[in-house]
């Protein structure tokens, strides 16, 4: 689904689920069409949920932001790992920018939540640590959502999601 100027695609519903502690993947694409992952921090939605801003560890982050510099597209997957309910957004809009001083507080919000979640599966806190890479210089992605799709495994994977 994609927006129109004055509706936001994330509905109340999927906006407080966003907020969980859940696997975020980054996805951008460079001129060549390749792809380039990497794992998000932390994530906050703006009060009018039609933007999303995305702390990513600096390491090892240069094909990405040179992709998000070149071209602003990328792809955002949240999963639920203990569920595996999964949301993809769309932007076209991304734009990095260093981050903020309560940024640090949500990105350590994020990795106790984490540890959380996949301790329920039975991993140990050292694995959301290094996943994370707990305590690392982080930057800021900021886009507009332009489209929602749901990713759940099952047969609604790949459709455009309805803000709920």
């Amino acid at each position: 689904m994609s927006a129109t100027s004055s509706e936001a695609l994330i509905g109340p519903e999927q906006a407080e689920w966003l907020q969980r502690p859940l696997s975020i993947i980054v996805g951008s694409r460079d001129a060549q069409l390749r792809p380039h992952l990497m794992r998000a921090v932390g994530a906050r939605l703006s009060a009018d949920r039609r933007r999303l801003c995305l702390l990513m560890p600096c390491a090892h982050a240069e094909a990405l932001c040179a992709d998000l510099a070149a071209n602003g597209q990328l792809a955002v997957v949240f999963s639920e790992p203990h569920s595996d309910r999964t949301l993809q957004l769309k932007g076209q809009d991304a734009r990095l920018s260093p981050c903020q001083p309560e940024d640090a507080a949500l990105a350590e919000h994020h990795l106790q939540g984490f540890v959380g979640e996949i301790g329920q599966l039975g991993f140990p806190a050292e694995v959301a640590h290094t996943v994370l890479r707990a305590g690392a210089e982080c930057l800021r992605i900021e886009f507009t959502i332009g489209a929602v799709f749901e990713q759940t495994p099952g047969p609604g994977a790949g459709a455009p999601a309805a803000a709920q």
